[in-house]
């Protein structure tokens, strides 16, 4: 409300966005108050009050719905960004956090200005306690509104709010302030400095290997994407990197691989199993772990019969196996021969035909009884 207060007096052009989420038996009559007090300054407002129907950590999802819904609007009404109202106590609160969560933060604290999903994300009030927005609010009469499950303290930033954050001094919130600075200027130098590693989404390991701990530490950060590993997972990470060839790390929804001595993140992709009646239906296929070709010879090209069909293209499995002519071949033993990364295995394609006998391993080639000069079609594995 403040915020709001403040935009009206400088005549800023702005629009108001609202979320109910129907969590607290105020909130219709706070939705109510917002609508009236827009109505009253002649300020568009964009309320969402849909039903909330979310899992796991209510103030995460909520952050979500909220930002979803804000992006949403700024791109549906060409919008120049949006303006949250985040205060100093809110900056120091979430430095706290970091701290007790051990987070390797892309930034302590709070930006003043970030992009979220390609917005502006504006925080005007960074400067402000909330005790003066509180009495700038109660000296111009402006109702505002208390969240109740702010006393909750069973919430992190909530305990924190009241047994740290609250009872601070103005020397003790200078100081805190100061030490998020001096520490966001040493994180910009080693980030600016790390950075031009990352070329083309990738790092090459053998650098990587040849820098100091916070400057790994930093990289890996930058190249996973995410802000909120804590750092005991990345020095975990990080010793993998230092010790191993070759890996496959989980990071959120994807993975962090090598390949010919670069690393860099990878989609996950689940085992797939596809089914082929004829060639014809395999005619320029193109999937997101493999694609079909027309047939030239080579280690990606089979030769097929009619009762071949209906042939199957699935995943590889452990314990798969292919008759050459020069005897049966371990699957598995081809990835270790080829120095085939780990991340490409699970998803390597493989042909079997009708009868459940695998025909053609891409790359290996096809078994003893399905290879001419003149192959049907070839199977590549993609992304290669």
């Amino acid at each position: 409300m403040a915020l709001l207060s403040m935009c009206l007096d400088s005549q800023t052009d702005i629009v108001c966005a609202h979320v109910n989420y129907h969590h607290r038996p105020e909130a219709d009559e706070e939705e109510m108050y917002v609508r009236s007090f827009c109505q009253e300054h002649h300020i568009p407002v964009h309320v969402l009050n849909t039903p909330f129907v979310y899992t796991g950590n209510f103030e995460a999802a909520a952050r979500d719905r909220r930002y979803a819904f804000f992006c949403s609007l700024v791109k549906e009404n060409s919008y120049a960004g949006i303006m949250v109202a985040h205060h100093e106590d809110d900056l120091i609160e979430t430095y706290f956090m970091q701290e007790e969560k051990n987070i390797e933060p892309s930034y302590y604290g709070l930006k003043e200005e970030i992009l979220y999903q390609g917005v502006r994300v504006v925080r005007p009030l960074l400067g402000y306690t909330k005790k003066q927005l509180e009495q700038y609010c109660d000296e111009r009469k402006i109702r505002y509104y208390i969240d109740s499950t702010n006393a909750d303290e069973s919430y992190a930033r909530n305990r924190i709010r009241h047994t740290m954050v609250e009872p601070m001094s103005r020397m003790e919130r200078d100081m805190v302030l100061r030490e998020i600075r001096m520490k966001n200027a040493v994180k910009q130098e080693r980030t600016c400095r790390v950075k031009t590693m990352i070329r083309d989404a990738e790092v090459s390991l053998e650098e990587y290997r040849h820098l100091p701990e916070e400057d790994r530490i930093a990289l890996l950060r930058m190249t996973a994407g995410n802000d909120h590993l804590s750092r005991a997972f990345l020095l975990e990470t990080d010793h993998i990197l230092m010790k191993q060839n070759d890996f496959m790390i989980r990071i959120g929804k994807r993975n962090l691989v090598q390949k010919d001595g670069h690393f860099f993140m990878a989609d996950l992709y689940d085992p797939f199993e596809d089914t082929y009646a004829s060639l014809d239906e395999m005619r320029n296929i193109m999937k997101k772990t493999y694609r079909i070709t027309e047939g030239t010879p080579g280690v990606f090209a089979c030769t097929v019969k009619e009762d071949d069909f209906p042939l199957t293209v699935r995943s590889f499995r452990e314990g798969d196996r292919i008759r050459m002519r020069f005897g049966t071949k371990s699957v598995h033993r081809f990835f270790i021969d080829r120095h085939i990364p780990l991340y490409l295995r699970e998803t390597w394609p493989v042909v079997v035909n009708s009868r459940g006998d695998i025909i053609l391993v891409p790359g290996l080639g096809c078994d003893v009884n399905h290879y001419s000069v003149t192959p049907d079609f070839n199977v590549i594995q993609y992304p290669g």
